[in-house]
């Protein structure tokens, strides 16, 4: 399984209701369990207007499926290669 950052055009999103967040993440959930395949949403960022999501899947290709079967916007999916933070500073990874 790899992981991915998707990055979501949504004007206003962080405008949105929490009852319009629950929606999309009710739909993401859904979607996830209709793909029949492993696929993890881990969790999403909501920015003035975008919104940065992290998800684990087999490939590139079940990531799009999932938003095109969401009909969720999908402006660009990266592979997450590294993940650093503080402790890599100090050689403990």
């Amino acid at each position: 399984m790899k992981k991915f950052v998707i990055e979501r055009n949504l004007p206003n999103a962080g405008n949105l209701s929490p009852e319009e967040l629950r929606a999309i993440s009710q739909t993401s959930c859904n979607v996830a369990v209709q793909l029949g395949k492993p696929y993890h949403w881990v969790q999403s960022y909501v920015t003035g207007d975008k919104i940065y999501c992290v998800h684990i899947a087999e490939s590139e290709e079940v990531v799009r499926e999932h938003a095109r079967l969401g009909n969720f916007p999908i402006n660009t999916v990266s592979e997450v290669k590294a993940i650093i933070d503080p402790l890599t500073s100090n050689g403990l990874m």
